[in-house]
């Protein structure tokens, strides 16, 4: 999609000038040296074929004899994985995490108060010293009554420490039970108890904010181990539950007694991780996640990241119980890479928390690999967009034929070092100016989003599709593939069929492409929900072959070079009063790039005729409006009046006129709404996917308004 300018002609007609003999200068030594044919045949080729029929099961052509299931010979469990790069690459740095200079509190203009520190440089810990940390931890927990085989849990902020103790428990066999930092008391209680949990690895923050207040609804917790080095002792807490810091856990396992303690390494079909989801629908499950699983997971997900190697830099920021963030990390820590640390409020200069003229994490780091979620990218997107908008009408039409200029050189399997250096910089410097792959999961990322990663911020964007359920892994786009709006080619560990969808209509057979719910297979599908059997026999099967298979419930569509596209989710359709199905997860893809939109739920009920929506306006943009239309008022108020329910309705209306949504699908009315959505409202996961049964309590007053009830 093509930026739109007020281009002045003359400036177009010079600019075209200046392009066609820059272009024609360098025609002849740049089609011959620049590997633009190369890159083009690569991004061309057939990437998956079908084994049998139009249904599949598709796979990668290089892995049509067999699925790949391990990184290297005899590295057949996560331990075994980490002491061989522990071995690999002892002195290189392992993990990072920046000091703490200082903290104040920053007073806003609406009367709140914000914390903003300033960050120092990243301290590392080499490979070796992680390994030697891990270890002591590890024996440190066994001395404290912990069992191989008895599952342990963790809830902590994305840090170095999650790993250290997940290597820990993995060298000793102790299923990992990960829960989201995000969880309500009554979730993270849940998973406790389930899954019959002795001790438990959290941070001083999040013991006291969200674990304290439910001490006494987990009667078999008997542990806490806090993973700050501050405060030594820990009073006030139920008799029967011991807290104690990670130093003097490890300082415990340390002691010769417990050092020549003798350990039960897993085996490849051990539980790892039980991985609970952030549940976007209901209470969370928990994904047994065997040693075997993680690897195969790990080493499809690998092979689409050319020349990986130790000389890489990862920056560390999703949450750690997502399978996304575990799966990309174990990755780096296989291939010897760095990991540094960082927070959503933290990641950039411009970030929540950082202090104004101090460096953010990026800037400090200058990664060159990073996964994220849509959400965030979009995010991204808008407020460079919005920038570009606030431009003087020179740069702005400078950068708007540049970036169109851009998109036609790499849709031609061409670079374009000039644009970057002067035109794209700037923007690329705000990830760091180092970034060579962007990782993008979770959720389907949109073709205008994914067009400007590529553009701005100067790397390809592998997009990819996986769920918890499948270790994460399932495709992820080649490098050299800049097709938007698909997820690539199934990955070498995985095959991939499609199952026709009756009530959806959508079937195998389909023309141009066949289409149907998204069945993958494979080392890498777990081995099912924990304690769940009755959502075991719905959601996974064994066939002939003794191949597990899991049903994702999204559905697909396989273009002739074997990639992948989600067209529709089964629990996003809904059918209107007179027959029509709206997917409501279209309708919120293509109306989330409206610049107004900060996030959007679209809602519909089978009893009426139109669909409505939910939406978290971009507070500048509607701020700007209001003042247009003479509005004034807190931002409550800007919200809560009609005439800018109306207004913003009329924008959407015709967004979604452009994007060429059906009548029928375009929300008729909508309810602006003055808070964000976080994973701390309840209302979104920590991956940012929207909670639609919290959605719909939400606003059920609202629903009931806008269709008429009220």
């Amino acid at each position: 999609m093509k930026l739109k300018s007020d281009v002045h002609p003359l400036l177009s007609l010079l600019f075209h000038c200046v392009v066609w003999i820059y272009s024609s200068i360098i025609f002849l030594p740049w089609s011959l040296f620049s590997g633009a044919s190369v890159r083009q045949k690569r991004a061309r080729r057939s990437k998956a074929v079908p084994m049998r029929g139009p249904a599949g099961p598709y796979r990668a052509v290089n892995s049509t004899q067999c699925l790949a299931s391990s990184l290297r010979p005899g590295c057949d469990t996560l331990d075994k994985v980490f002491a061989t790069s522990a071995k690999m690459f002892p002195r290189r740095d392992c993990l990072g995490t920046r000091v703490l200079l200082s903290e104040e509190d920053e007073l806003q203009p609406n009367g709140k108060v914000f914390k903003k520190v300033i960050l120092g440089d990243y301290e590392w810990l080499s490979y070796e010293k992680t390994f030697q940390a891990a270890a002591l931890f590890g024996s440190g927990l066994a001395a404290l009554g912990q069992k191989s085989k008895c599952n342990i849990a963790i809830c902590c902020e994305t840090r170095a420490e999650w790993i250290i103790s997940a290597q820990a428990c993995f060298m000793h066999n102790f299923p990992l039970v990960t829960l989201y930092s995000t969880l309500g008391g009554p979730a993270i209680a849940h998973g406790l108890n389930e899954a019959e949990v002795t001790h438990i690895i959290t941070s001083k923050e999040l013991l006291e904010s969200r674990l304290k207040p439910i001490l006494l609804e987990v009667p078999r917790l008997q542990h806490v181990i806090v993973v700050d080095k501050k405060p030594m002792a820990w009073p006030g807490y139920p008799r029967g539950i011991m807290v104690h810091n990670m130093t003097a856990v490890q300082e415990l396992g340390a002691k010769p007694e417990n050092m020549s303690r003798p350990r039960q390494p897993p085996r490849p079909s051990d539980i790892a991780v039980i991985m609970y989801t952030s549940g976007s629908t209901g209470i969370p499950k928990g994904v047994m996640i065997s040693h075997s699983n993680l690897i195969a997971g790990v080493t499809g997900m690998a092979e689409r990241i050319p020349q990986l190697d130790e000389n890489d830099t990862y920056i560390g920021y999703l949450p750690l119980a997502h399978v996304l963030e575990l799966s990309a990390e174990m990755v780096c820590v296989s291939h010897g890479c760095r990991i540094g640390y960082s927070s959503a409020q933290t990641l950039a200069d411009q970030s929540s928390k950082i202090k104004k003229g101090s460096r953010g994490d990026t800037t400090a780091l200058k990664p060159t690999l990073m996964a994220a979620v849509p959400e965030i990218m979009d995010r991204i997107y808008k407020n460079v967009m919005t920038k570009v908008e606030e431009m003087h009408p020179l740069q702005r039409t400078l950068f708007v034929l540049a970036y169109n200029y851009k998109m036609e050189q790499i849709s031609k399997g061409y670079n374009t070092p000039l644009c970057d250096r002067l035109v794209f910089r700037k923007v690329r410097s705000l990830l760091g100016g180092r970034t060579r792959l962007l990782l993008s999961g979770g959720a389907p990322l949109s073709a205008a989003t994914q067009r400007f990663m590529n553009i701005c911020f100067c790397c390809p964007v592998g997009q990819g599709y996986g769920l918890t359920e499948t270790c994460g892994a399932g495709t992820i786009t080649e490098v050299w593939d800049y097709s938007t709006g698909r997820v690539g080619a199934p990955l070498i560990c995985s095959e991939i069929s499609l199952k026709d969808w009756e009530d959806g209509g959508y079937h195998s057979t389909d023309k141009p492409y066949p289409r149907g719910e998204i069945i993958i297979g494979g080392p890498n599908v777990t081995m099912g929900y924990y304690k769940n059997e009755a959502k075991n026999q719905e959601d996974f099967f064994v066939d002939a072959k003794q191949q597990r298979w899991f049903c994702t419930g999204d559905i697909g569509e396989f273009h002739p070079d074997g990639c992948l596209k989600i067209i529709d989710r089964k629990k996003d359709l809904v059918k209107l009063q007179a027959g029509e199905y709206v997917s409501l997860g279209k309708v919120e893809a293509m109306l989330k790039n409206c610049s107004l939109i900060d996030n959007i739920c679209a809602y519909a009920n089978s009893d009426e005729s139109y669909v409505i929506g939910f939406v978290v306006p971009n507070q500048k943009q509607l701020t700007a409006l209001a003042g247009q239309k003479g509005i004034r008022g807190s931002w409550e108020d800007i919200c809560n009046n009609p005439v800018m329910e109306q207004e913003v309705l009329a924008i959407i209306t015709e967004a979604a006129v452009a994007a060429q949504l059906e009548r029928f699908e375009i929300p008729k009315k909508i309810r602006l709404s003055a808070e964000a959505w976080t994973p701390e409202t309840g209302l979104v996961t920590d991956a940012f996917k929207l909670k639609r049964k919290e959605l719909k309590t939400h606003y059920q007053d609202d629903i009931e308004r806008m269709y008429g009830g009220k």
